[in-house]
């Protein structure tokens, strides 16, 4: 293994949350845990004991009940503490002080901040309300809102009573709003009554008329003004229902397995699935993610680049179980320049901070060096998800942004509310690698028959134990028949998660895309990350996106390329990047075809979409536009000339 881009000090290492934890378990146990590799071996030989601890570890308030606290231990079925009772927003209000609990800025320069006893008492007001209105567990509450106070508050309110939440952002369209809340017929629904982003406003008032006709359940609307007009027609004022607060929450204790949000696939290939999460689960493993893996605690102030419409708002939600200030910002993270999140970081003494690859990458590309412009000193964590992150872009982070600090990249999905691959306070940060595998997560890696491969070679990541943020099943989906197609049809019994990795001998992992967007020219399987690193360190490369494309019986590598403003790809940029591409991978990597597009099309989430592109090409139809951020972009990759030589 090459040396280590960071090493813990051994300070923190003896004052983190993850090492007081092994060492409870040592004493529990009477088991010697000398490292994490060992910790990490029994929270997945012994996962009932492991969530025990954890409950404990991370101060769950709740009843976790007598019964065995994993029974029926299968992929999908098994039943984590099935005699719990807990409430989700009762475990993240459990501080009620003068701190600030939220402090929201928007890219306009706009700033709030609300303490913990205000965020309470908001809460406390706005579910007397839904309670009022007829509200009751198991109800849908849905939000159509920009990265604010309110939003929280809203979700808050409605997981008191046991109601199901689930969110979008602003820029969603009619269609893609109908597809997920037509599936789930909310109760009451939060709308903001429009948004900012680049500089420019964006109404909403129009399109949330036609929402509303498409929503037949739909009971109350409830007006959230952001823009500083009128309340939305028809509607009750977010404002006036919270007023100066109201009585304490009551908080309705449900079981472990009770629905708690309703989070949805990209939606890219057909209409998004909606991916229901329990109470216990969510709140459990985020938990575990957020004090153990990121070290998070009171006093830390917990920033995520993220919508309303990403699962990373509902992980950023969750910080306040820990006891720590959220960082909210809505908006361009380049507006008014490329500094806009550097300077909230240094303003409100971010110290976890938690972004994107795309965004680390693009600011690498910027020529912004935020060590040298920016007091960073508070940061002690920098997160890092979305998509792959380069090699180049951790040195960069620290040769660019701060040189002591720890980067965890980390990898999961909506599908699991958290992650298999996780930061760590007490391990060393490797070039290109997740550091290691999340608690409680019996990763692996298979071939294509099954088979568990070794560290050093890559294959499909898959995870062949139980775990309690397990979807509790698809919405819609009575018999579970979707639901097991999705995740245990390819291996049964065994989770298969869709990305194409490697286990490394330092016990992380390095990533290389989605599996379903491995290229496979010549029957060789090839990571799309494999292609993108090389490529995007040149200069005149903004991004890329790489297909298979069918040829003559078998698939060629076709690359499209988005270059800097006024860059050409002419034949000397062209034999550049083939033989970047050769000297950083393998020949076989070297595409084909290599295109000039003007834009990638994206999710809502900052996301590539290859298969869609790959679509396109093929003269296929894209199941979902409405998933995409930009559809437009997909039009450059239609009956393109070049893709016919």
């Amino acid at each position: 293994m090459s040396a280590p881009l960071w090493t813990p000090s051994a300070e923190r290492v003896e004052r983190a949350q993850l090492s007081a934890f092994r060492r409870r378990v040592e004493l529990a146990t009477g088991r010697s845990l000398p490292d994490y590799t060992a910790l990490w071996q029994w929270s997945v030989d012994e996962r009932a004991a492991f969530w025990r601890a954890a409950w404990n570890g991370c101060e769950v308030i709740g009843e976790p009940g007598w019964a065995p606290y994993l029974q029926d231990d299968q992929m999908p079925g098994a039943r984590f503490f099935p005699d719990a009772r807990l409430n989700y927003a009762e475990n993240l209000l459990r501080r009620d002080d003068g701190a600030p609990a939220l402090i929201f800025c928007g890219e306009n320069g706009a700033r709030r901040e609300l303490s913990f006893a205000e965020l309470r008492a908001q809460v406390g007001a706005l579910a007397a309300w839904l309670r009022g209105v007829g509200v009751r567990a198991g109800d849908r509450v849905a939000g159509i809102l920009p990265n604010c106070p309110e939003a929280i508050v809203a979700m808050l309110a409605a997981t008191s009573l046991g109601a199901v939440w689930s969110s979008c952002s602003p820029d969603f369209g009619v269609r893609g709003v109908l597809d997920r809340f037509g599936q789930i017929e909310p109760k009451v629904l939060f709308a903001v009554d429009g948004y900012g982003y680049g500089g420019k406003a964006h109404a909403l008032a129009e399109r949330l008329a036609e929402i509303r006709a498409g929503l037949p359940t739909l009971q109350h609307l409830v007006s959230v003004g952001f823009l500083g007009g009128p309340p939305l027609a028809d509607a009750r004022d977010f404002a006036a229902l919270v007023g100066d607060g109201g009585p304490a929450p009551r908080f309705e204790r449900l079981p472990f397995a009770h629905p708690l949000f309703i989070l949805f696939s990209s939606g890219t290939t057909g209409v998004p699935k909606g991916i229901v999460h329990s109470s216990g689960g969510v709140l459990m493993k985020i938990a575990v993610e957020q004090r153990l893996h990121t070290d998070l605690r009171p006093g830390d102030r917990l920033f995520y680049f993220t919508t309303c419409g990403w699962m990373m708002w509902n992980w950023l939600a969750t910080g306040l179980a820990a006891g720590a200030t959220l960082v909210l910002f809505d908006g361009s993270p380049f507006h008014p320049s490329e500094r806009a999140l550097f300077d909230l970081a240094e303003r409100e003494r971010v110290t976890v901070f938690g972004t994107s690859a795309k965004y680390l990458d693009a600011i690498r590309k910027s020529g912004l060096e935020p060590a040298r412009t920016h007091d960073l000193s508070a940061v002690h964590t920098i997160l890092s998800t979305g998509s792959v992150l380069a090699p180049e872009s951790f040195d960069f982070v620290y040769q660019g942004i701060k040189k002591d600090v720890l980067l965890s990249s980390i990898s999961g999905g909506t599908d699991i509310a958290g992650c298999f691959a996780a930061g760590n306070p007490v391990l060393p940060v490797y070039r290109g690698e997740a550091q290691c595998l999340a608690l409680g997560m019996k990763v692996e890696v298979f071939d294509e028959s099954g088979r568990a491969l070794p560290p050093g070679e890559k294959g499909e990541l898959v995870c062949t134990r139980a775990f309690p943020s397990m979807p509790v099943g698809f919405w819609n989906d009575p018999d579970g028949a979707r639901y097991r197609a999705a995740y245990f049809e390819r291996f049964p019994g065994v989770w298969h998660h869709g990305d194409w990795v490697e286990l490394r001998p330092s016990g992380g992992m390095t990533l290389y895309g989605r599996s379903d967007a491995v290229l496979n020219p010549g029957g060789v399987r090839i990571g799309t990350a494999e292609i993108y690193r090389p490529v995007e360190q040149l200069d005149e490369v903004v991004e890329a996106i790489a297909i298979g494309q069918d040829w003559d019986g078998d698939v060629r590598v076709v690359l499209f390329v988005r270059l800097r403003e006024g860059a050409a790809l002419t034949p000397e940029l062209e034999a550049r990047l083939r033989a970047a591409i050769r000297a950083h991978a393998t020949p076989r990597h070297v595409p084909a075809r290599i295109v000039q597009v003007g834009d990638i099309p994206r999710t809502k989430s900052g996301k590539i979409v290859e298969l869609a592109v790959r679509e396109v090409v093929h003269g296929r139809p894209v199941k979902n536009l409405e998933a995409l951020a930009n559809p437009e972009a997909l039009e450059q990759f239609r009956a393109r000339a070049e893709l016919a030589r």
